[in-house]
């Protein structure tokens, strides 16, 4: 096991969304205003050269050039400028499991040199292509209908078919059209054909982003050579990696990274962890992105019981299937029809009599994927025996521990597998607590234990201190705010309706809950429908983005309640806001801010949640406004004072409402206490006799100025009289905090 890199981190991240409408410029305007919030660096989306015009740039076609719809790298290096003026550091998103298959493939130079030149091609390595399949033809899905032989043509030295260019062959250009077709290195085919002949590896089962193996290093090499050059540089100072699960070997690449990076690079990466998966120890890295602490603020803020409720009340109204069942449901159609192509390609390589064991195995694994080389294949539970026979089962684990290649690409296929199933189905199907179907979460279990959630922050504390945390990204289905509102219900089941008699009860589930986290915000109307449409498309139980129903589609907007049909969650909503934001800042690990998130912020699902900030952006209620002023201090404090925020130690209440008390100290000089469950504690009759036990010493209120230092014993309907967070600092001898 190596120990972790003694590396430089981070007091706290803001994530920027980068777009040709918000290039480097814009953001280098945004760095005074963000530097006095308190965060010490600026977290980019991907800056590499990537597909015209794209929203998100994880659609990379050049690791050697800098966008240049965002400045270019003069423009990114005069952003890394005006940052360091403002004591600002930049983070990059870096993308390396996968690249663009664009419209202009010639975009692309390593894949249309290959297309070219095919296995031959000095760029072959880059790419996962199976050549024994397909008579030895990279399957292109790209045209918008089967071929037409009619479409097809040469000109200017290029293969044309309709608006596509391809590159051709070294001397097929004077072959007639099918001739010339079967001779290329590659066929042009229909975008529906990817499901079953793809042949190279992709990212998901989106066929326009091709996978990379940067297990070769040479490949690393070429890939990350301008991202190297930028931190050599100084320009950037840390790294987040995306989808790291996609990679063949992820510790081995980190291995490489780190070495080739150094020490002094704050490196955290893109895992979802599932419920009871540990990191693994022996990557060279700070931590994750933070879904998992997602889980955790979002669950421990959670009522159970309300949620079963609203599980039971879900299922008989709309007469859907639980948890377990809507989730394998989604996993085996997923398989069998997006990743059919990939099952394939596993099976070809294991022998077509372990066909149905490999898919079971896949269908039964608890973790998104195992790594080659571990033993013990963490995760990976065997099929009952009525789905697989028992040796088949062994014979696939053996060939697991014995062939690296399938190994990975079993990895590589699970983790496409639970990302798809789960997170782009199955929670799109199950809409009890709409707050709970988040990325990392665990929609069959919302709730987090106090007890859980301590456990959790003392482990990130003694081996990830430099993890990220996160309650909102570009990936988030729904903003902080909008699940802070949702979760109200599991306080109030009684206030979500059966709407057993709508047209489909499950969509009016979801339409009703969106709207009650989306509230009252601006254009609400059409970034609820385009939210729910494509929650429909994604669910695939009656219409989908490959095969839609335009009359089914057409019944949506009728599911939305109007702002009179809402009940009123703004109290409970605001102090859930408020706590979440609190355990967030102090929590061990590093916090990062999603875009706009210092105030109220509700946003739904992409692109909704990927719009531009106005920067400095003006609070748009009292709880926006409370939102930041708390924001502010801590992350002011945590810059000005880190060693507050060493250790962990969990606090107990004493009294009749305990429960509804969560607390800690991280150093002992810097106590935390939240209100849990506000709407359950006011029915309850409030804090009564409630106390809470202060460490020795005498505490001063950091969010109540002026206020008389605490000591001993005290009263939680004192402590907590001006709502629901206080964070208190001892004060050292001779009267003055720390």
């Amino acid at each position: 096991m190596s120990p972790q890199p003694a590396t430089p981190r981070p007091t706290a991240t803001y994530r920027l969304q980068l777009r040709p409408e918000f290039p480097f410029a814009a953001a280098a305007s945004a760095a005074a205003y963000l530097a006095s919030l308190g965060v010490s660096h600026l977290h980019l989306s991907p800056v590499l050269e990537a597909v015209p015009g794209s929203s998100h740039g994880y659609d990379v076609v050049d690791h050697t050039r800098v966008r240049a719809e965002l400045g270019g790298e003069e423009g990114l290096r005069a952003l890394a400028r005006t940052a360091r003026a403002h004591g600002l550091g930049l983070v990059l998103d870096i993308v390396p499991n996968h690249m663009a298959v664009p419209a202009a493939l010639e975009l692309n130079r390593p894949l249309w040199e290959v297309l070219r030149e095919g296995p031959g091609s000095p760029y072959a390595r880059w790419f996962d292509i199976d050549w024994e399949v397909n008579d030895g033809q990279l399957l292109l899905p790209v045209l918008a209908g089967p071929l037409d032989p009619a479409d097809v043509r040469v000109a200017d030295g290029l293969l044309h078919v309709g608006d596509h260019r391809f590159p051709l062959r070294a001397g097929t250009r004077a072959l007639p059209a099918a001739e010339l077709l079967a001779a290329q290195w590659y066929r042009p085919a229909h975008w529906r054909e990817a499901r079953t002949g793809l042949n190279y590896r992709r990212f998901f089962t989106i066929s326009d982003l091709i996978g990379v193996r940067v297990e070769d290093p040479e490949v690393f090499a070429a890939t990350h050579g301008k991202l190297l050059e930028l931190l050599a540089d100084g320009v950037a100072d840390g790294l987040r990696i995306d989808h790291v699960d996609g990679l063949a070997d992820p510790a081995g690449y980190l291995r490489r990274l780190r070495a080739a990076a150094g020490d002094g690079v704050w490196i955290v990466v893109e895992k979802i962890l599932a419920h009871g998966e540990r990191l693994p120890r022996d990557w060279p890295v700070a931590g994750t992105t933070g879904y998992d602490a997602l889980r955790q603020v979002d669950g421990v803020l959670t009522c159970g019981t309300g949620a079963a409720e609203l599980a039971a009340r879900y299922r008989s109204s709309t007469g859907a299937p639980d948890w377990p069942r809507t989730a394998e449901a989604a996993t085996r159609e997923v398989l069998d029809q997006d990743l059919a192509a990939e099952l394939a390609t596993l099976v070809r390589r294991a022998g077509p009599e372990l066909a149905e064991a490999v898919r079971e195995l896949l269908v039964a694994c608890r973790v998104y994927r195992t790594y080659p080389g571990r033993a013990d294949l963490p995760g990976l539970v065997d099929p009952p025996e009525s789905a697989a026979a028992p040796e088949a089962v062994a014979a696939v684990r053996a060939l697991l521990l014995s062939d690296a290649a399938f190994a990975a690409r079993f990895a590589q296929t699970s983790a496409a597998l639970r990302a798809k199933s789960l997170e782009d189905r199955a929670f799109y199907r199950y809409a009890p607590l709409l707050s709970a179907t988040e990325v990392g979460g665990d929609p069959g279990r919302p709730a987090v234990l106090p007890e859980e959630f301590h456990a959790y922050c003392a482990h990130l504390e003694r081996h990830w201190p430099g993890s990220g945390t996160v309650l909102s990204t570009h990936d988030t289905k729904r903003s902080a705010d909008v699940r802070a509102r949702i979760a109200v219900l599991s306080q109030r089941p009684d206030l979500m309706p059966l709407l057993a008699g709508a047209p489909d009860p499950r969509q009016a589930w979801t339409a009703f809950q969106s709207a009650l986290g989306l509230g009252d915000a601006p254009q609400r109307t059409e970034r609820l429908a385009a939210a729910l449409l494509k929650a429909a498309k994604e669910s695939a139980l009656h219409t989908s983005w490959t095969d839609p129903d335009p009359a089914y589609e057409a019944t949506l907007a009728g599911h939305l309640p109007g702002p009179g049909a809402l009940p009123d969650v703004s109290a409970a909503a605001g102090d859930g806001i408020l706590a979440m934001t609190a355990l967030h800042l102090t929590m061990p690990g590093v916090p990062e801010l999603y875009q706009g998130g210092e105030d109220e912020c509700r946003t739904l699902v992409d692109p909704d949640n990927r719009r531009p900030v106005a920067f400095p952006g003006t609070p748009r209620s009292a709880t926006g406004a409370a939102k930041r002023a708390l924001t502010t201090t801590l992350l002011r404090l945590r810059r000005e004072r880190p060693e507050l925020f060493a250790g962990y130690a969990p606090l107990s209440a004493e009294g009749p409402a305990a429960e509804h008390c969560l607390a800690y100290t991280r150093s002992p000089e810097l106590l935390v206490a939240v209100t849990r469950l506000p709407h359950l504690l006011d029915v309850a009759g409030g804090w009564g006799d409630t106390l809470l036990p202060l460490p020795p010493g005498a505490w001063t209120p950091v969010l109540e100025p002026g206020r008389e230092p605490l000591t001993d014993r005290v009263p939680l309907k004192h402590l907590l009289s001006t709502g629901p967070v206080t964070v208190l600092v001892r004060e050292a001898p001779g009267g003055s905090p720390g």
